[in-house]
């Protein structure tokens, strides 16, 4: 697992405007933070990667230079996850991609609750380099079932899996649940309340990046 907030950078820096509820009046500075923390991730996970060799000719001369050899799959589950995902293609812009539609269903008198999901499409990800995106990992189980639902698609290569902020509840599911991806997170908060949204975490992100709904 790697997780940005474990050293100094400007990643910690677009996270604390993130979670400003000052800030987050902003909603195009908030889309747009959550943006430059995926094309951090992009970075980061790009050390992963296999390259191959190719010669580049210039205008003066030829340089053997490195270029990625895995074909990528960006997927994201809607709306949240759209700014982080952004910042993915913006430096993985010839990756494919795809999107999911999933929501949490009602909760019951225990507040817990089911992942309903009514919208995918997706190119094949047949031994492709799968990157699953969503802002919250809270308790992990919309995750779960989008990296699930893809497998109909194709085995990736492999899976990683990025967010701007996690649970601890929700890291210790997916790794449990999902050993075979790597987690990449922007920062872990240890609690969430009774409706399962991370405390202090940073609120909705999807109203936060679009507006309220009804």
């Amino acid at each position: 697992m790697f997780v940005l907030t474990e050293n100094y950078s400007v990643a910690n820096h677009f996270l604390a405007e993130l979670r400003d509820q000052q800030i987050q009046k902003d909603a195009l500075r908030f889309r747009k933070n959550m943006e430059r923390l995926g094309e951090i991730f992009a970075y980061e996970i790009s050390k992963t990667l296999s390259y191959q060799n190719k010669d580049v000719i210039t205008p003066l001369g030829a340089k053997i230079t490195q270029q990625m050899s895995q074909q990528i799959v960006l997927v994201t589950i809607l709306r949240a996850g759209l700014p982080l995902h952004q910042g993915l293609l913006n430096f993985f812009d010839k990756a494919e991609n795809a999107f999911i539609g999933a929501y949490r269903g009602k909760h019951d008198e225990k507040e817990s609750f089911e992942i309903e999901m009514d919208y995918i499409t997706s190119p094949d990800i047949q031994d492709k380099i799968l990157i699953i995106s969503d802002p919250m990992l809270a308790t992990g189980k919309s995750i779960e079932k989008a990296y699930h639902a893809m497998l109909r698609y194709g085995i990736p290569a492999k899976t990683h899996i990025v967010s701007a902020i996690a649970s601890r509840r929700g890291v210790r599911f997916i790794n449990a649940r999902l050993p075979q991806c790597r987690l990449w997170i922007g920062d872990i908060d240890e609690e969430m309340n009774n409706k399962s949204y991370i405390v202090p975490g940073l609120g909705d992100a999807g109203d936060l990046a679009y507006g309220g709904k009804v």
